[in-house]
């Protein structure tokens, strides 16, 4: 008998879970070959959603085989896992940048977002519509839906970060307070939205943490004369600014990743230098957290979390197909204890298996052998 099968555990109907997911998949070929297709004008857009719609459908059957309490359609609809959520807002263009992002050895495609208006939610959206089709697909079923989205304060960054973005921003705004205020009101628009579609669980993907947190990378998201506390505190009060007042049955999580490009990573560093925010106001109900290697530090910043919200640990990689050693896990899920009660812990990959189109090196039968090792430790932990 384990150490944790000594207690009892409070059992989860709503999100995080015991054993969870961040949300991404690896693209099926056929999926693959449709984008580029419809990229090179092969087929049309009506043919491309087609075999979206037939690849999410599959997906959640597999979601539902492999145990799953909340499911996702895997972003197949989307290119990027943040991206594509800001072109979908009136008032952001769609741009093409000299570079991509520098991830460690590798860089992305070059595409980004700018300011173009005002910036708003105008009543449609494609992750609007993406969620109606994944509700429709778990109506009738014990499945829960659940939508992610990237964090309000990521797309303040994406169109403040860059050449050329201060000069956009000044043609339509007097501040980058009244972006800031722009970007938060739109996403609790689209937030709401979602909610009145059916939408009871919602995740906040951030990456902007992850890179505060690293300290040599931090300074890049500072404007002039900007410290990392100021910087933290401008942040977080746009994601806060977005949740307000949102119904009391909707659940809403955040994942604070560094970085997941075709198994690379883009910052390191504990998540030490940012708790005091993120971790300790952050109004949400859980933090999905990455500790799959030692570029995330060690589990003391757990203490910064409140006690009546949930973490759960990203201690199994999504960038390889390589399973971990089981005792190693079982053994760090007990020292993150240490610092966060064991019974509001739950455990996930650190990461998504694709967050861009491109997909991390491993394959799909070895995504699935993650997701099982995830449960089956998670059973034995939590009688989950």
């Amino acid at each position: 008998m384990t150490q944790s099968q000594t207690l009892t555990f409070t059992k989860r109907t709503t999100s995080p879970f015991r054993y969870d997911i961040v949300g991404s998949f690896l693209r099926p070929a056929e999926l693959k070959a449709a984008r580029e297709k419809f990229a090179n004008k092969e087929i049309t857009k009506d043919e491309l959603k087609a075999v979206e719609d037939k690849a999410i459908k599959e997906l959640v059957e597999k979601e539902s085989k492999a145990g799953l309490h909340a499911v996702t359609d895997g972003e197949f609809r989307r290119s990027w896992w943040h991206l594509d959520t800001f072109w979908g807002f009136e008032g952001i263009l769609h741009t093409h940048p000299e570079h991509g992002y520098f991830f460690h050895g590798e860089e992305t495609r070059a595409e980004s977002a700018e300011v173009e208006g005002k910036i708003r939610f105008n009543g449609t959206h494609p992750d609007l519509a993406a969620f109606k089709y994944l509700k429709n697909l778990t109506d009738g079923t014990d499945l829960i839906p659940r939508q992610s989205i990237p964090a309000p304060a990521q797309c303040y960054e994406e169109l403040v970060l860059g050449e050329g973005k201060s000069e956009a921003i000044a043609k339509h705004y007097s501040s980058k307070t009244e972006l800031a205020q722009d970007v938060a009101k739109a996403y609790h628009d689209l937030i709401l939205a979602l909610y009145e579609a059916g939408c009871r669980d919602l995740k906040l993907d951030d990456c902007t943490w992850g890179s505060i947190a690293d300290d040599e990378f931090w300074h890049v998201f500072a404007e002039e004369g900007q410290s990392r506390e100021l910087l933290q505190e401008q942040l977080l009060k746009i994601n806060n600014d977005a949740l307000k007042n949102l119904p009391a049955d909707l659940v809403v999580t955040t994942h604070v990743c560094r970085g997941n490009y075709h198994s690379t990573w883009a910052t390191k560093g504990g998540y030490g230098p940012v708790a005091d925010y993120v971790l300790a106001k952050e109004n949400v109900s859980a933090f999905y957290l990455e500790y799959d290697s030692d570029r995330a530090g060690g589990f003391e910043p757990l203490a910064k979390v409140p006690a009546d919200k949930y973490v759960v640990l990203g201690l199994l990689t999504s960038k390889s197909g390589e399973l971990e050693d089981r005792q190693v896990v079982l053994d760090r899920i007990h020292e993150a204890a240490q610092y966060h009660d064991l019974d509001k812990l739950c455990l996930s990959t650190q990461c998504g298996f694709s967050s861009t189109e491109e997909g991390n090196i491993l394959t799909e039968e070895q995504q699935w052998a993650k997701i099982a090792l995830v449960k089956s430790i998670a059973e034995e932990v939590w009688d989950a």
